[in-house]
């Protein structure tokens, strides 16, 4: 019936004309909580994915809704299952680097630098100081890219096209000193095991800088359009609570748990690469809604432009690679001038690192939240079991805690709001 009013005009006789509800006042309406959700009618049952627009990749929910209130969530996820730690058995060390790049295709350096920071600590590989700063620079570039591209897709997921538009015309400036640097901009493979795969290109100091001045007045800007945008906020405020020990009972890490009021960031609690001998603030948000995740992202791309700054200014001279004959590839530009490097480039392509019995794990600050690598040797070039700890994995098993008890419209906000890639979900 509403429809025939919606479309054509026409009122039954019988009835009159009713405005319908506001989302505000289907909350207020709601007599029930997330702790106690008892059908008052019919459940319908729907299927939300994997073909949403809105569920970012292959993952689908199964809804069971009472009226506007969802009752309960079942996520599937394994649409993009690839087998790639059983994959991970049958290569060497140097061949699964491209491997993790496909984990979380949005952060590849940060996929990369988390496995070869394990390898590295397995085989007890230290890198050249060079070769830190350089990884540190590149994470954080991953991180402006990775909230970016969140940003502009969540902004639209809530009916704001411009904006989207507005923020993939800026991430193509970082996406131009990937480019710049490693030849892709996807997909880089630029972590070795010892280090990265080549040195800073001729120009590339004086790019990096101008991006990371001009991105801050940028985020300024989006700051000042979201926060006068009336829709965004009315659905983003106070929705999509999660507390900091529903972030603890499901393994949450990152920017949600950093929006409740948790202070935890491997770079500070644990630091690895360069992030020892630069400044950053942690950002902290206590409201632990859709809209602090948003104010802690925006809060890291700044943190993360501070960080580069650093990089550049302190970027020490010397090697990018460490010169481990017995675990790291040599230098490329090296391989066809001297004939230790050609043998050393043969032995670890052919053969591979000979790698001791043993086991490490490893974790790194990746732009969603905390990805860890277990590896387990028993010798030779191949590993005999690579695990990965990936946030999506985490954030999207969180689904049904976060949306369960709230409006079915609120469900994208909140979905969004997490950041849930499903090539590091699935793997």
């Amino acid at each position: 019936m509403s429809g025939t009013q919606d479309t054509q005009g026409l009122v039954p006789a019988a009835q009159a004309l009713s405005r319908r509800p506001s989302l505000e006042e289907l909350r207020e309406r709601k007599d029930r909580t997330r702790r106690h959700l008892e059908p008052t009618g019919d459940v319908m049952t729907i299927s939300m994915g994997p073909q949403h627009p809105s569920m970012h990749g292959v993952y689908r929910a199964v809804l069971d809704l009472d009226g506007e209130v969802i009752l309960a969530v079942r996520p599937e996820i394994g649409n993009l299952h690839r087998g790639v730690e059983k994959l991970c058995e049958h290569r060497t060390y140097h061949q699964i680097i491209p491997l993790t790049d496909r984990l979380d295709y949005i952060s590849g350096f940060a996929m990369n630098h988390g496995f070869c920071e394990a390898a590295e600590k397995l085989m007890g590989v230290e890198v050249p100081a060079r070769g830190r700063y350089i990884r540190t620079m590149t994470h954080e570039l991953c991180r402006i890219s990775n909230h970016i591209l969140w940003l502009g897709t969540s902004i639209m997921d809530l009916g704001t096209q411009t904006f989207f538009t507005i923020c993939f015309r800026d991430r193509e400036y970082v996406l131009d000193l990937f480019e710049m640097l490693t030849g892709a901009r996807m997909t880089h493979s630029f972590a070795r095991i010892g280090g990265v795969a080549k040195d800073l290109p001729d120009g590339f100091d004086h790019r990096c800088r101008k991006v990371i001045d001009f991105l801050p007045k940028r985020l300024a800007e989006y700051e000042r359009i979201i926060k006068q945008n009336r829709i965004f906020l009315k659905r983003a405020k106070n929705v999509g609570i999660f507390t900091s020990e529903d972030c603890h009972a499901w393994r949450v890490t990152g920017p949600t748990l950093r929006a409740a009021g948790i202070a935890r960031d491997l770079r500070k609690d644990e630091p690895y690469a360069a992030y020892p001998e630069v400044e950053f603030d942690v950002a902290v948000e206590y409201n632990a809604d859709v809209y602090d995740r948003f104010l802690v992202r925006m809060k890291e791309m700044r943190e993360s432009c501070k960080i580069i700054r650093q990089c550049l200014d302190k970027m020490p001279p010397g090697p990018f690679l460490a010169p481990d004959a017995a675990h790291s590839l040599p230098m490329k530009k090296n391989v066809l001038r001297d004939s230790a490097a050609m043998i050393q480039d043969f032995y670890q392509v052919f053969r591979g690192p000979q790698v001791p019995r043993g086991s490490v794990y490893r974790c790194v600050e990746a732009p969603k939240g905390e990805m860890g690598v277990y590896i387990r040797s028993e010798g030779g070039a191949k590993p005999a079991r690579v695990r990965f700890s990936t946030p999506s994995f985490y954030h999207g098993q969180a689904v049904p805690a976060l949306v369960e008890g709230e409006m079915v419209a609120d469900m994208i906000a909140i979905f969004a709001s997490v950041d849930v890639v499903l090539g590091d979900c699935d793997r």
